[in-house]
């Protein structure tokens, strides 16, 4: 959607020079195939040492951004808002329409034949966007955990798992939090409960945000919560900063989901797996035109 304007509003300099460096950077990270939440701006425009890190800051940015589109000097689908999204019935105009839609959206599981069977689970629903186009180009499930996982939520998973294990695949959870009290936690929370449901011991590995990837990419630090229950352990560990994995470019977490699942994956079997399912969405087109004719 272009620019809208809904009102008339004056900005000081600094304000527009502000406004122009936001735009710049959703600009940079959409030609690249990423959408980004007003948090990831924050901490990029953090990052390029373009205003500080503080909540004042982050605030300050939430009120710009908002009067910009307001304004019409930022597009309104420039910013993404992944927790509230509109559901419903898909509709087509047409019956060739829905097969033209079937051809090009045909899959078959090109992990069937694999000795790993791959899942990427993320603390927050916000971050769904940034790993979703990765998750689904290597073909493997991803699940957000929205911190602690329900307990519905991992019965069902330790169900889903066993099945890869009665199929002769070991499940691997690559789990993907923040570098804070809880969120680390979450990451034993995690093998513990999947473990009593799927009745054997899953392997689950903590992909990021770890302690050397904070050493390597310097994400900007917030206070770590005092309020929560687990503070004194962190501290004694780690002192006083938090990072929250939203501060990780997307760049970054794409690449280490890509490189975590090529090195579980038998690239042979993949590409067999992948031509056949060509093979396969070549004979539904044919298909396809031919009902057409």
């Amino acid at each position: 959607m272009p620019r809208i304007a809904y009102i008339d509003k004056t900005f000081r300099a600094a304000t527009l020079e502000l406004i122009d460096q936001a735009n710049q950077i959703v600009r940079e990270y959409r030609e690249a195939g990423f959408s980004l939440t007003l948090r990831q701006l924050y901490y990029l425009m953090v990052a390029r040492d373009l205003i500080p890190n503080s909540l004042q800051q982050y605030k300050r940015l939430g009120s710009t951004i908002n009067n910009a589109r307001l304004a019409g000097l930022i597009d309104w689908s420039a910013i993404e808002d992944r927790t509230r999204t509109l559901r419903g019935n898909s509709h087509w105009s047409s019956p060739h329409s829905i097969l033209q839609a079937a051809t090009r959206s045909y899959r078959e599981d090109t992990w069937a034949d694999q000795p790993h069977r791959v899942e990427v689970w993320i603390e927050k629903d916000a971050l769904v966007g940034v790993i979703s186009g990765i998750c689904e180009e290597l073909d493997i499930d991803y699940f957000s955990c929205r911190g602690y996982t329900s307990a519905s939520a991992m019965w069902r998973a330790g169900l889903r798992l066993s099945g890869y294990i009665e199929q002769n695949q070991l499940p691997v959870i690559l789990h993907f939090g923040d570098h804070d009290p809880s969120g680390i936690d979450m990451t034993r929370d995690i093998q513990d409960r999947l473990s009593t449901f799927a009745e054997f011991d899953v392997q689950v590995e903590r992909v990021a945000l770890n302690q050397d990837q904070i050493e390597l990419y310097s994400p900007p630090p917030n206070f770590a919560k005092l309020t929560d229950s687990r503070i004194n352990g962190y501290v004694a560990l780690h002192g006083h900063d938090s990072w929250e994995l939203d501060a990780l470019d997307p760049h970054t977490i794409v690449d280490l989901i890509e490189e975590e699942v090529v090195a579980l994956r038998d690239d042979e079997r993949w590409e067999a797996a992948v031509a056949q399912q060509e093979t396969g969405r070549a004979r539904l087109a044919e298909l396809t035109a031919t009902l057409a004719e």
